[in-house]
């Protein structure tokens, strides 16, 4: 991130501090500090496909969270920090998740800062979240998020549902996998190298929009994204090189989740265009959960999804017509121990990717967490996934909570 955006951030957040400690009602703050020691270690078991490639990466990370509430809890500043060494230097990188100004009055909420929104309601695939930036060498599923710089206003009613509008002032640029990384194309992608379709480049003015709401059973999500999009758009000339830039972007999206007894059915569709690119992709499944089968508190839930994307063979995720298929179990116990368990199988190739995602507490403050991703029978053709077809990994790590 630009040294001067941090910079400006934090002199309006020590702003809004001095201002509101000069309120006798907001003299009483208070504080809660957390801190997180992480050791990971991946291992990819297969021969790497390209030269320079590495095999084991130990790795540490440090994840540090401050909040200070004041004014009986309606206004706080929230921090969520990021440091990770690896053995792949662009996986070596720091980030600022989250440091924000928040206030709340009546049906209203303002927040100022970096921070991360999540949308959505799908398990393989998060098509309608869009406006953080993904943190692609943090892990594979896309599921970390860099912090976005915007302004925030919530309005809630009770009656027509929740609105939120952002302004976001300025673009984060995707990091992918270095030279000695695995997961990563024949050509090593440095983000410096990536252009903007706009003359701002990263400080074209975006927006967005979200209305949610819920009928009876029925959880509705309605989004507007209007700005340079998240995903570069990327192009391949004849000798194999690849060219890529951030376009402007229209996204609309819409995400449904429809609670039934023991089932939970799920869409999330979008239409984006640019003038580059036009297309629609959904995602369309079911989750059915069998509850308290042992009589002690486990949960099984079954998984099934459908995913398409109109780009084919060019969508960056490399999901345009497959199914995923997969079990999320939950033993409700002290030490919190859960499994995911899946796949996604594509109908058009032999192409399947299988996934397991573990954790389980120890103690009062030590977590454990393994993952594994096997890249199995990856057709040739595949533009994306081909490319790492001999990538299958095993990661576990062990965290300490202060």
């Amino acid at each position: 991130m630009k040294v001067k955006t941090i910079h400006f951030i934090f002199v309006l957040l020590c702003g809004i501090i001095r201002m509101y400690s000069q309120d006798e009602r907001s003299k009483k703050v208070n504080h809660d500090f957390e801190l997180e020691l992480e050791g990971e270690y991946r291992y990819f078991y297969n021969d790497a496909l390209f030269e320079d490639q590495k095999d084991h990466f130990p790795s540490f990370a440090v994840r540090p969270e401050y909040k200070a509430e004041w004014n009986k809890g309606y206004e706080s500043i929230n921090f969520k920090g990021f440091f990770r060494l690896d053995v792949d230097d662009e996986r070596t990188h720091w980030d600022i998740r989250e440091l924000y100004y928040q206030k709340a009055k009546n049906n209203w909420e303002l927040s100022l800062g970096l921070k991360k929104v999540y949308w959505g309601v799908t398990e393989s695939n998060h098509l309608v979240d869009i406006i953080n930036q993904t943190d692609a060498v943090e892990t594979f599923d896309g599921e970390e998020k860099l912090g976005q710089p915007m302004a925030q206003f919530t309005w809630i009613t009770e009656k027509f549902g929740t609105f939120n509008f952002f302004y976001l002032p300025y673009h984060r640029k995707r990091t992918f996998a270095g030279e000695k990384g695995r997961l990563r194309f024949p050509v090593v992608i440095d983000k410096d190298d990536l252009t903007y379709e706009s003359s701002a480049s990263a400080w074209r003015q975006d927006l967005a929009f979200r209305w949610k709401h819920y009928f009876d059973i029925f959880d509705i999500g309605l989004s507007h994204f209007y700005g340079t999009g998240r995903e570069p758009l990327f192009t391949f000339d004849l000798t194999g090189n690849i060219n890529a830039f951030y376009p402007i972007i229209n996204q609309t999206g819409l995400d449904l989740q429809i609670t039934h007894n023991a089932f939970l059915w799920k869409l999330e569709s979008i239409y984006r265009r640019a003038d580059a690119q036009e297309f629609f992709a959904a995602v369309v499944g079911l989750e059915y959960t069998f509850s308290n089968i042992d009589g002690n508190g486990l949960d099984i839930g079954l998984l099934g999804e459908y995913l398409y994307d109109e780009r084919d063979e060019l969508a960056l995720t490399g999901l345009q017509n497959d199914i995923f298929f997969g079990s999320r179990i939950a033993f409700n116990d002290t030490q919190d121990t859960s499994i995911l368990i899946g796949g996604i199988t594509d109908l058009e190739s032999s192409s399947t990717i299988f996934s397991l995602e573990a954790s389980r507490r120890f103690g009062s403050s030590w977590t454990a967490e393994v993952e594994a991703r096997i890249f199995n029978d990856i057709d040739q053709n595949e533009l994306i996934f081909s490319n790492f077809r001999e990538d299958s990994f095993l990661r576990i790590s062990i965290s300490k909570y202060f």
